[in-house]
């Protein structure tokens, strides 16, 4: 198989990563939506936010069962054209109908979110699974790289068209341009390499640690570790959910108005960074151990947001981003190791539903604790409190995920 035919849907799944960043820059949409479509009630705006990640969970089991079915390619348009459509929906909403936004942005923009972005994943890990780690890494690492990419760009926008609570909605319907564009051409690359194909010599001895065991998804379901997996996610990511939610009014609140924009373009680098990163490290020193590493230094980042003054709090802010993006790239290369890459697509859509459920419970908790610090930020200390909690019950799940022997060597 030729080197140039394996890079080419990685290439191909990185510009759909990068818009499907977006996701990610929430924060810089929160104050303006939450005044000029939900009267100040940011719990209720962040709802939009957490309603997308839990709905990704749901399209990404949808549109891995129908990527098996059907093709890579065919699915991974659909998800960009609903993406698009949601977003152009959303760019419509008045005050008078507030719900239209959660239904458009939130459950819309989550199924075409879920359609394209574990489908890209297992195509990529199909290509290279020799590097599951590194490889996706690379690929997630592109979502986190979106947020650095699309922050400023998105922000000039919001001001072209008005300023905050009122050049939201129009940025919104640019954004839907560029996903029907990105996802329908990038799209048109996401395939599968032959089964029958052999990568090379050496990578057919590196996969021989790897459990070779295939998963439908109703086996996952009876399996254990399933539940281990979804759950330490749903725990892990509490801490980064809610810091990306709300980076840019936490660094209001602490008096740097003028810099805020800095503190989503840092979380959003780091969380591209921490993908990468920590995709390359559990290929070398395993999924299970650098997860457990990445649950304690989130924890730690978590209890210390509050005591952070002036520029220190993005400091802070970088490194939960960090450790968020690690698990973002080891989750799925878990879920490929110990259930196999055939039905990869649709086992880690289940797993993502720890995801969706934590980003609901995650995005409200934030909310609320907002809405009663004002600007206060200090009362906003209880949710992250909660974060560290949860980060250390993940600590237990993960001691508690028993690794066969031949998969000892990649997921230990």
């Amino acid at each position: 198989m030729k080197k140039s035919s394996r890079i080419i849907p990685i290439i191909a799944a990185i510009a759909i990563q990068m818009c499907l960043g977006t996701a990610y820059i929430w924060s810089i949409f929160q104050s303006g939506i939450a005044k000029s479509i939900f009267d100040g009630d940011n719990a209720a705006a962040s709802l939009t936010f957490s309603l997308l990640l839990f709905v990704l969970a749901i399209g990404s089991i949808i549109g891995g069962k129908l990527a098996v079915k059907y093709n890579t390619r065919i699915i991974v348009i659909i998800g960009g054209v609903i993406l698009a459509a949601g977003f152009f929906i959303a760019s419509l909403v008045t005050p008078g109908v507030p719900w239209l936004l959660w239904l458009s942005y939130g459950v819309m923009g989550g199924f075409g979110m879920g359609f394209t972005y574990s489908t890209t994943i297992a195509c990529a890990q199909k290509w290279y699974p020799e590097k599951k780690g590194l490889v996706t890494g690379l690929i997630v690492s592109a979502l986190g790289f979106g947020g650095v990419v699309f922050t400023p760009i998105l922000e000039m926008f919001i001001k072209f068209f008005g300023g905050p609570a009122v050049g939201e909605r129009s940025t919104f319907r640019v954004l839907s341009l560029i996903f029907l564009v990105v996802c329908t051409i990038g799209g048109l690359f996401m395939v599968n390499p032959p089964e029958t194909a052999a990568v090379s010599k050496n990578d057919s001895q590196n996969q021989l640690s790897v459990d070779k065991t295939e998963y439908s998804p109703r086996e996952v379901l009876k399996n254990p570790k399933f539940y281990i997996l979804a759950f330490s996610l749903m725990l892990a990511c509490m801490g980064g959910l809610m810091m990306i939610g709300f980076a840019k009014p936490i660094a209001v609140a602490k008096g740097l108005a003028e810099t805020a924009t800095i503190g989503v373009l840092i979380i959003s680098l780091c969380n591209s960074m921490g993908r990468l990163f920590w995709g390359f490290v559990s290929d070398k020193i395993g999924r299970k151990l650098t997860i457990i590493i990445l649950l304690i230094g989130s924890g730690c980042m978590s209890l210390l947001v509050m005591a952070a003054n002036g520029y220190l709090i993005y400091v802070l802010i970088g490194f939960i981003g960090f450790f968020y993006g690690g698990f973002l790239s080891n989750f799925p290369s878990l879920t490929a190791d110990l259930f196999g890459p055939k039905h990869m697509a649709t086992n880690y859509g289940m797993v993502l539903a720890g995801f969706g459920i934590g980003a609901v419970i995650a995005s409200y908790i934030a909310g609320y604790y907002k809405n009663i610090a004002g600007q206060n930020i200090d009362l906003m200390q209880p949710a992250f409190i909660i974060a560290a909690v949860s980060a250390a019950a993940g600590v237990v799940l993960m001691l508690m995920l028993k690794i066969k022997a031949k998969d000892k060597t990649i997921a230990k």
